[in-house]
């Protein structure tokens, strides 16, 4: 692959011989561009090992997955942990972003009066808490589900119980190597939020959130009714929270001395996003995998053509989600410290990604 004179220069700079990557188990162009071995069919002319965190077994390795402490990595997913770690001071640099819809509500048994958003006034909403954790996104992001909802029928948090329920399970699970493996797997997908459905089932609360692949299972195994589909709503703002938008993120040092990689790291997920929106079936396929869900799950939970929306970019409206974003972690404590959301995004790997791909045409 052709370099600019700049780029060249910079390969010269410092050996790599190892890169790392993770995603988190939602629809991602990286997670194409892995399940189809095209990263390491990238790298492996120039004998860079292109692997997955999972291919470590040392704790430290894997939990780069939230802090990204990992050297020479990449990170594409939800965007709370790469928030919380740059909030801290850490040298993580945003070079992509993007939307994908996906499957969220806040659902409740049938028959118990809860028909629509405004009757949750008074009720007991469930809000998991990892106590094992570094960083809890999921409480967050379920936290932000319900301050969406509330806040569009002109209610607050302070009008519902918010009943806590501490979880000692990690995030993170023991497991055995994989090259190229995702740390969540299937089984870990669908106990994420088990605490909450077993609290709805046992009547401890009133209403839980859910989102993803996750929705349309509980659908069918509950019967669960939808009391307010926040993915069907026209204003985006509503929908913004842990993957919407996604985040590609990269170790602040990698992409200081080694910018070529990095373009050319950026390179292999825009193609993995045109082919996807070649082959919706064979996407379809890979999500599914992916997100340890039946492949007929995957249409509800990520619906409106999901395979034609996984190009990363840094459009305006995906930016200013991220400060929104970011805002909403800092006034609920999620992270202590602000920081310029517009000086953390760098456009120049993106930018000599497609300059690479039009070389290529």
């Amino acid at each position: 692959m052709s370099l600019t004179s700049e780029q060249a220069s910079s390969s010269s700079a410092r050996a790599v011989s190892e890169l790392w990557y993770t995603r988190c188990p939602v629809p991602t162009a990286s997670s194409l561009a892995i399940s189809q071995g095209w990263l390491d069919d990238e790298f492996a002319p120039d004998g860079i090992t292109v692997a997955s965190l999972r291919a470590s077994v040392e704790t430290a390795v894997r939990e780069s997955h939230f802090d990204h402490t990992q050297g020479d990595s990449f990170r594409q997913g939800g965007n709370i942990p790469p928030i919380w770690t740059r909030s801290r001071g850490s040298d993580v640099r945003l070079i992509g972003l993007s939307w994908a819809e996906q499957y969220q509500a806040i659902v409740t048994l049938p028959g118990n009066g809860i028909d629509g958003p405004a009757d949750l006034a008074g009720k007991r909403l469930a809000l998991a808490r990892r106590v094992n954790d570094q960083i809890d996104f999921h409480r967050a992001t379920v936290l932000r589900g319900y301050d969406s909802t509330l806040r569009h029928v002109g209610l607050s948090l302070d009008d519902v119980t918010l009943v806590d329920l501490p979880v000692a399970e990690r995030y993170l699970p023991d497991g055995g190597e994989s090259h190229s493996g995702s740390l969540f797997g299937a089984y870990t997908n669908r106990r994420l939020q088990s605490t909450e459905v077993l609290a709805l089932i046992r009547g401890e609360v009133d209403a839980i959130y859910i989102a993803g692949g996750r929705g349309p299972d509980l659908e069918a195994l509950a019967g669960v009714h939808v009391v307010f589909d926040i993915q069907a709503q026209d204003d985006p703002a509503l929908k913004i929270n842990n993957i919407t938008p996604a985040t590609l993120t990269v170790s602040g040092v990698l992409l200081d001395e080694r910018p070529d990689l990095v373009a050319r790291y950026l390179a292999a997920t825009l193609r993995a996003a045109d082919w996807a929106r070649e082959n919706p079936v064979q996407t379809r396929r890979i999500i599914a995998h992916e997100v340890g869900i039946a492949e007929d799950f995957v249409l509800p939970g990520y619906p409106r053509e999901i395979h034609a929306n996984l190009t990363p970019s840094l459009d305006e409206d995906l930016v200013a989600a991220i400060e929104s974003q970011q805002a909403f972690l800092l006034a609920h404590g999620f992270i202590e410290n602000a920081f310029d959301v517009r000086a953390w995004v760098d456009p120049a790997p993106l930018q000599a990604a497609r300059e690479l791909l039009a070389a290529e045409a």
